[in-house]
């Protein structure tokens, strides 16, 4: 496989997205949701038009980032101790594109710089129903042990990609005879399902409010069997156009900033988060019952995951855990501008919650 080193709007030792740039035609967000609702199309094939945001919606983002920075840096080096008490024969870094990639990049530099540890740093795909891009996990062990690979993404739903991750490498180690270890590492485990986190609490990652833009420029993954060539690695976009609305090195330096503030104070290294899986199991179940939900995909909990929904979804309704709290200000903001529904559900286990629209077929 034959692909020029890409690191999106990133310096070029910060990342290597194994990502294919395409071009693909978009699909209004209504008719990705019908195809696929209808099963006609996997969420994977289509990517909807994604806009710059507004001034209104980046100050949400500036004023998350000021509130929730020294939180974040804390959890960053807590989730970097974690990395290195789970891995002593050495460190090779896979974000999973692309919520894991900024977290990815903050990893490798705390690594780099506070540990002296020089961490290679890949960003690949995992799908969900499909897996990882195991065309990328090939190209990574050419050139560093499958022991020392660490899946890094930002938190956990449902717990859908750490079971994917699992089932992939799984998979994996039949089909090509390699063991990885399945463990993902995250800043924030709501379902309990990471092997390593930093916190199980759902708090607002300021990453997660933008898109492309805190992302090197890169969209969601693309796979689509159909168009795709034997040996590709799935596909991206590679918005170049919006550099100079991008904030990718932005938000790095921030958080490495307010990493340096907290270097030195004594923060734990990140663990196993016990109990949280049968929270949000609960949580799942009494919310298919209470809003006749039919599948747990329509169900996305967590600041994170609702975020999503709003970004590229059609959105049914916003639960949220307390309407004025700050953490949740972007997504009663996106809730009001697209005329969707928020209830106050004050025993939610989480801060907020998305359901998806159902689509009557």
């Amino acid at each position: 496989m034959t692909q020029s080193p890409f690191s999106g709007s990133y310096p070029s030792n910060d990342v290597e997205f194994l990502l294919k740039p395409i071009s693909i035609e978009n699909t209004p967000i209504a008719i990705k949701e019908a195809l696929i609702q209808s099963g006609q199309k996997h969420y994977s094939q289509m990517l909807s038009h994604e806009s710059l945001p507004s001034a209104a919606y980046l100050d949400l983002f500036r004023q998350a980032m000021t509130t929730n920075k020294q939180r974040l840096a804390a959890d960053i080096i807590s989730l970097a101790a974690g990395i290195i008490a789970t891995r002593p024969q050495g460190i090779t870094l896979v974000s999973l594109a692309r919520a894991g990639t900024p977290v990815g990049v903050l990893l490798k530099r705390v690594l780099q710089d506070y540990h002296q540890i020089n961490a290679a740093h890949y960003s690949i795909s995992i799908i969900r129903d499909i897996g990882i891009d195991t065309h990328a996990l090939r190209h990574i062990l050419q050139n560093h042990a499958p022991e020392t690979l660490v899946f890094v993404d930002g938190w956990t739903g449902k717990g859908v990609i750490g079971k994917q991750l699992a089932a992939s490498l799984q998979a994996f180690a039949e089909s090509d005879g390699i063991v990885i270890p399945a463990g993902l590492y995250v800043l924030a485990d709501l379902s309990g399902t990471a092997a390593i986190a930093a916190s199980a609490e759902d708090y607002l990652i300021p990453s997660c409010i933008l898109n492309a833009t805190v992302s090197g420029l890169v969209s969601r993954s693309v796979y689509d069997p159909l168009t795709a060539a034997a040996n590709d690695f799935h596909g991206c976009v590679y918005y170049q156009h919006f550099a100079e609305h991008d904030l990718s090195r932005f938000f790095v330096d921030e958080m490495l900033a307010s990493v340096k503030q907290q270097w030195g104070k004594p923060i734990p290294p990140a663990r196993f988060q016990a109990g949280q899986a049968a929270i949000a199991e609960k949580l799942l179940a009494d919310l298919a019952t209470r809003y006749n939900v039919s599948l747990a995909n329509y169900i996305k909990p967590g600041i994170g995951e609702a975020t999503r929904v709003f970004l590229r979804r059609e959105a049914r309704l916003l639960l949220l855990q307390d309407g004025s709290a700050e953490a949740t200000q972007h997504l009663r903001w996106l809730a009001e501008s697209r005329a969707v529904p928020v209830e106050i559900v004050t025993h939610l286990p989480y801060r907020a919650v998305a359901l998806i629209k159902e689509i009557a077929l």
